[in-house]
């Protein structure tokens, strides 16, 4: 056994203990944390506006702070950006980490001294935990890659500025930068395309052990290595062992997967954002992932469907119930309080707290009143995979409110792999399982106000075309899974003439 494989076991073991410590006391770990955060931030100008002196119950907390969007916290942001210290946060963040806005055009994030460690150390707790769990830790003398934004920065008013996955590039051990793939130079590349080629040029020769990013991109950089190695990535990487994957749900890509590597392959899901590291996945054999409750993020849920009610409840830890559409709101010790992220989350379990992601808050069809989510359109297409064996590139969800003709319906955007024996057997499937999961669904087909769902099959590469059109190639970009009008839907049919 190599040394540095043998001191990972080590300190898996410590770090996996000081887990179980934490989550084994939700409830107090929360409450230790919310205590620190409005002592920290008493004296900031967000404390003083929002009296956070008289502050001393998540209820008061509730009274005092309302949900804030990034639209509604701006006015204290663009402060920040501006050089203004003691604003969200004590003194000024170590960076923005830079996203794309919708109405506000381009989100400045702050990242504070205090939060920027629990991003690295949450990706290499997931690493330990996995480690601990399956004995298996011969894949840290290997090549690891993370495909990822640029890690190039500019700095605003002494603030520096980049992508979250560029800006955590900096902070990789210095035991694992030898192992690291690909170079700084190909890292920096800006053209996605271009930089899955170079990569492809860099690696193919290496023996790569860990794989990580999100899955349709990395699904493209498999799909040009077996191109241009003519090898199964599993016959080229003979050693990979571990894909980490996050942001969106790795099923519906499962298939197709297996199919490049050749093979099955262990996997780590985690839960990342600009805000913060929410959660990974701590057990190979768990449904969910272990929530970060003792990482300088105070959690608060309401449940989805009364988001948009005057005055819904905010609940805390221990309030929550497993199976329950929540949508997750945080403060944090990068100065963001009363944040509403946009995921939608729901408990799998409460010992400990485990989440999945099931959609965004404002990624949602309800065109008749149907309440459609993303886990729901994720969990219906992968019943269809697993019963008609064929795999996809990507998917997206539409409805169409004015068909020609007959009753409207939910429009599948679909890339398939290879043609699929039969459309309407997929079709049937599908809807069948989403009248299980939805009941508002299952009675709208059954008065006649919705038809069955119709599925679209788009030519290859419809999607990382359209993804290329709205400048979102690669690096951390999603394709939203569903959305309540057809403004992507009519740029995926326009691709197809």
């Amino acid at each position: 056994m190599f040394i540095k494989s043998l001191a990972a076991k080590i300190f898996a073991k410590i770090v996996v203990s000081k887990i179980r410590k934490w989550s084994q006391n939700p409830v107090k770990t929360q409450q230790k944390v919310f205590k620190t955060l409005i002592s920290e931030a008493k004296n900031t100008a967000f404390g003083k506006d929002h009296n956070f002196d008289a502050i001393q119950s998540p209820a008061d907390y509730a009274q005092k702070v309302p949900i804030r969007d990034y639209e509604e916290l701006k006015p204290y942001v663009d402060r920040v950006v501006l050089g203004e210290e003691n604003i969200l946060w004590p003194g000024k963040p170590l960076y923005f980490a830079k996203t794309s806005g919708t109405t506000s055009g381009a989100k400045y994030i702050p990242i504070t001294k205090e939060s920027m460690p629990h991003h690295v150390e949450a990706a290499r707790n997931a690493i330990l935990s996995y480690i601990h769990e399956t004995g298996n830790a011969d894949f840290v003398d290997g090549k690891m890659i993370f495909l990822q934004g640029s890690p190039e920065m500019t700095e605003k008013n002494g603030i520096k500025l980049g992508r979250l996955s560029g800006i955590v590039a900096h902070y990789v051990p210095a035991y694992l930068q030898k192992n690291r793939m690909p170079s700084w130079e190909t890292n920096c590349i800006d053209d996605w395309e271009t930089k899955v080629d170079a990569i492809v040029e860099e690696t193919k020769a290496e023996n790569m052990t860990v794989i990580s990013g999100i899955p349709s991109w990395v699904q493209m950089y498999f799909e040009r290595l077996r191109a241009n190695t003519g090898k199964d990535v599993g016959d080229l990487f003979k050693n990979f062992q571990l894909f980490i994957y996050g942001g969106v749900n790795y099923e519906p890509y499962r298939a197709k997967f297996e199919s490049l590597i050749g093979r099955k392959v262990d996997s780590i899901e985690l839960f990342p954002a600009s805000e913060g590291f929410f959660a990974f996945q701590d057990k190979q054999d768990a449904n969910g992932m272990l929530l970060l409750l003792d990482s300088g993020i105070f959690y608060e849920f309401i449940e989805a469907e009364h988001f948009f009610d005057e005055n819904p409840d905010r609940l805390t830890i221990g309030d929550v119930k497993i199976g329950v559409n929540y949508v997750m709101v945080v403060s944090t010790n990068a100065g963001l309080w009363a944040y509403n992220v946009g995921d939608t989350i729901q408990f799998t379990s409460t010992k400990p707290y485990r989440v999945i992601v099931s959609g965004r808050i404002k990624h949602f069809i309800s065109a008749f009143g149907e309440h459609v989510i993303g886990k729901e359109v994720e969990q219906a297409m992968q019943e269809a995979i697993k019963q008609h064996g064929f795999s996809i590139s990507e998917f997206t969800v539409a409805p169409q409110t004015n068909p020609e003709e007959g009753l409207p319906y939910h429009e599948w955007f679909i890339e398939f792999e290879s043609e699929p024996e039969s459309l309407q057997k997929i079709e049937n499937t599908i809807n069948k399982a989403m009248q299980q999961q939805n009941s508002y669904y299952l009675d709208l087909i059954e008065g006649k106000i919705l038809q069955p769902l119709q599925i679209r099959q788009l030519k290859k590469d419809s999607f990382t075309q359209y993804m290329k059109s709205q400048g979102k190639l690669g690096g951390q970009n999603k394709l939203p899974r569903l959305a309540n009008d057809r403004k992507i839907a009519e740029q995926l049919i326009s691709l197809q003439d």
